[in-house]
């Protein structure tokens, strides 16, 4: 049995809790939050649970996981603490506020030889894990580009503008599903709401890999409707991706098909093909419940999570560089992911 302390008790705390609470390898055993309140309403969910608004008694506690789940800003300062405490530590995306501090987590989880987990819960979802398989089996041909739309209205965040907030969830999908990173980023942005702290409330981001794939992404706070779609096109067939549809991915055998050769211009045709449509099955699971069993699991077993403290680098070291992009009029920016052992 797994003890496991929670650090914030906002909007994705209590989805943690409940998930921890409910499994039978973990525990819940510590709830921390600065607001009283908070905890009242967790306790009074959770008798059992210790409540305190000060981490570090929980810290200094037998517990042997923490969960931080606290603004951008402050998940250094309690990863680190939790990592110098002996603590295995899962700390919501992204992994820290620069690749500075993230690589100083790495580094330390390394150290003390702790579980440093990133709660990129999209690479724990079933039809993200089908999007996957099916890239890789070659049925969708050579990848062309992927085209992705993460908005709605809301949430807004105060210390992070809307590229840290959701591009981490489709830049750790794409990394996931194509197996390899991009090495060049540009960003634009506007900022509407929050214009006297400079926040970005609307980017759109477009990633280059190595093969030539591009990815075009587009993130907001301010959209009347709420879309989680992605778009896969291939030389050979086409997938879409839509998270909150009843069918989460489907298969259009649709494509454009080349003549060998031509003589002439005249002979020169293309030809369009428009074929069925395959609903993919998928047997669904919470993914975050399936993140939160990984994390047992990878503490009881040793093995590197799939969402590691190197894969929560490398999300931070890409959104680094599109900021700087952000900034710069959308001048493309070179991406360094760093080497495999170099943090």
């Amino acid at each position: 049995m797994v003890t496991v302390g929670l650090i914030g008790c906002g909007y994705w705390g209590p989805k943690l809790a409940r998930n921890f609470h409910e499994m039978d390898r973990a525990q819940l055993a510590w709830v921390c939050d600065y607001r009283q309140d908070r905890l009242d309403h967790l306790k009074g969910l959770y008798p059992y649970v210790q409540v305190t608004r000060d981490y570090e008694e929980m810290l200094a506690s037998d517990v042997q996981a923490v969960c931080i789940a606290t603004p951008v800003s402050t998940h250094a300062r309690l990863a680190l603490a939790g990592l110098s405490a002996g603590k295995h530590i899962l700390v919501e995306k992204p992994l820290a506020a620069s690749s500075r501090e993230a690589e100083e987590i790495v580094r330390l989880g390394e150290q003390v030889r702790r579980v440093v987990m990133v709660g990129h819960t999209f690479q724990y979802n079933p039809a993200v894990e089908a999007v996957r398989r099916i890239v890789r089996s070659g049925e969708l041909g050579d990848i062309f580009y992927v085209n992705s739309t993460r908005v709605n209205l809301g949430l807004f965040q105060t210390d992070v503008n809307v590229m840290w907030d959701l591009a981490p969830h489709d830049i750790s999908i794409l990394c996931y599903i194509l197996e390899q990173d991009p090495i060049m980023v540009s960003a634009r942005g506007g900022v509407y709401v929050q214009k006297d702290k400079g926040i970005h409330d609307i980017a759109h981001l477009t990633l280059t890999f190595p093969n030539g794939v591009l990815a075009d992404l587009r993130v907001s706070w301010l959209d009347p409707f709420k879309i989680r779609r992605t778009t896969i096109v291939g030389s050979k067939k086409m997938l879409v991706y839509d998270d909150i549809a009843d069918e989460k991915v489907s298969i259009y055998d649709k494509g454009v098909d080349v003549p060998p050769y031509s003589d002439t211009i005249e002979e020169f045709h293309l030809s369009y093909r428009y074929g069925e449509v395959t609903n993919v099955p998928i047997q669904w699971v919470e993914p975050l419940r399936v993140e939160c069993e990984h994390f047992v699991n990878c503490i009881e077993s040793g093995q590197k999570p799939c969402s590691d403290g190197r894969m929560g680098l490398k999300v931070v070291r890409i959104l680094e560089a599109a900021q700087r992009s952000l900034l710069d009029s959308g001048m493309p920016i070179k991406i360094s992911c760093g080497e495999e052992g170099e943090a």
